[in-house]
């Protein structure tokens, strides 16, 4: 076998060394035969290969990202504030807005009629106020009242329920009031209504009118303000008023002219029993037959006549007396 000839650069000088071949399998054989050749060191590490992410690594992913953003988006609405509804409108200010300030001023006075004209609207209520006039024509009656009776007067002019204009011209009869307390206290009024005109009545109203609504001052949301032209009386307040007095009857006709003096106050006698020449024409009619004889026996007795006209005679001379 030919030996392998290797050359070695040395300073400039070709240096030629000759080395025996070795067969392969010997080499094989032996881990010290031939140095192994260091391979350089790399300036830059090799990058990895990413591994594909499975399908159950994905959804891993999606779920903690859902999550997380339900988690941020609770947290930033704990810190809002909530939402408050708007407060309820003041119903005295709205009264004195619509034309019923005294009405207003009264009610405002009344520490248990403001707070419960107040806590009703929050449920719904429809005002009946008067107009400054009418309750200026009012006052001497309203200061005669006691506290209590103030404050369920005032409560009588309003209804726990909204309606709106058209509600009360499809509505007729009697309604509660914020002073109605069951059997205890009716405190109703009668809801009437004519075509256009609505109407508030009861047995005490003032002349027997009822009070009649005249315009809307409000109207939205849960409170509706009308108002009406007299202040409206309860009977457990007031009493009821007279009924009214029945027409005179029309006069009886005149009869014949009276004659004065005593004779025409009393009747005058009747003589009627007496007989008479005519006594004939009075006869039943039973007894026409028996007129022939009976004629003869009527003119023999003729004192009988004679003293019959003296009797009657004395007789109405002593009555006319």
């Amino acid at each position: 076998m030919a030996g392998l000839a290797i050359r070695f650069k040395s300073r400039g000088t070709a240096l030629t060394h000759r080395a025996k071949c070795v067969p392969v399998t010997s080499c094989c054989h032996s881990p010290h035969s031939l140095p192994r050749a260091r391979k350089p060191p790399r300036s830059t590490p090799r990058p990895r290969k990413m591994r594909r992410p499975r399908l159950a690594d994905a959804l891993l992913l999606l779920a903690l990202a859902a999550a997380t953003t339900t988690t941020a988006a609770a947290a930033t609405a704990a810190k809002a504030p909530a939402a408050t509804p708007p407060p309820p409108p003041n119903v005295t200010a709205e009264m004195a807005k619509g034309g019923c300030k005294a009405f207003a001023d009264l009610v405002a006075a009344s520490p248990d009629a403001a707070s419960t004209y107040q806590s009703a609207v929050e449920g719904g209520m429809t005002v009946f106020c008067p107009s400054d006039d009418a309750v200026k024509a009012f006052l001497p009656k309203y200061k005669n009242l006691t506290a209590d009776g103030k404050a369920e007067l005032l409560l009588f002019h309003a209804v726990p329920v909204h309606y709106s204009l058209g509600g009360l011209k499809s509505n007729n009869g009697p309604m509660n009031t914020l002073a109605t307390d069951g059997a205890a206290k009716n405190y109703n009024f009668t809801l009437q209504n004519q075509g256009d005109v609505v109407t508030i009545k009861t047995a005490a109203s003032a002349g027997g009118a009822p009070a009649r609504v005249k315009s809307t001052a409000l109207d939205k949301d849960d409170l509706a303000i009308y108002v009406i032209d007299a202040v409206v009386q309860p009977v457990e307040l007031f009493k009821p008023a007279p009924a009214p007095a029945p027409a005179p009857a029309p006069a009886p006709a005149a009869d014949a002219p009276k004659v004065a003096g005593k004779a025409a106050r009393r009747p005058a006698p009747s003589v009627a029993d007496a007989p008479g020449p005519d006594a004939d024409d009075s006869a039943p009619v039973d007894q026409k037959k028996d007129a022939k004889k009976s004629a003869a026996a009527a003119r023999a007795p003729c004192v009988r006549w004679w003293l019959a006209a003296a009797l009657a005679t004395v007789a109405g001379a002593s009555v006319l007396a």
